[in-house]
């Protein structure tokens, strides 16, 4: 048993996330992610049980955000342009904004990024943690940064 471990954070995830360095990401999957195709280089870890705003906070207490080297190292996904899909808001994306802040980074190191943008960049994540989120555009991208 460790101390100071959040209960969301299983044995896999700590690993997973132990492995990860400066500039990784971490994909942070709603419930309909397909991670073995999206990011198919990704340690994938399931969370079920756990919302996306429940596991950003645990993995903040954790793993710091790369702050000096990007603008926004919290990415949450957003419809394409294109689409013809409009959202305005989400209690998945309120949970995060707040699990980011209560963790001391300030709303402005979050950004968003369109549904296709989102896949592309998550190709390159290190790790997908798959979660019970289920509402609709719940997948958010963290970058590590240093201590």
């Amino acid at each position: 048993m460790l101390r100071g471990i959040p209960t969301e954070i299983s044995p896999d995830l700590l690993h997973a996330l132990a492995c990860t360095g400066h500039g990784d990401l971490i994909v942070i999957a709603d419930d309909f992610y397909p991670p073995y195709s999206k990011s198919p280089n990704a340690i994938t870890v399931f969370s079920k049980g756990n919302t996306a705003g429940e596991m950003v906070d645990a993995i903040l207490k954790l793993v710091p955000l790369d702050v000096d080297y990007v603008d926004h190292p919290v990415l949450h996904m957003i419809p394409d342009a294109d689409s013809g899909v409009t959202i305005e808001g989400s209690k998945a994306w309120e949970d995060v904004f707040k699990a980011v802040e209560s963790n001391g980074y300030s709303k402005e190191c979050i950004g968003t990024i369109e549904r296709s943008k989102f896949y592309e960049m998550a190709a390159r994540a290190a790790v997908t943690v798959c979660t019970s989120e289920r509402l609709p555009y719940g997948c958010f991208i963290l970058q590590k940064g240093v201590l």
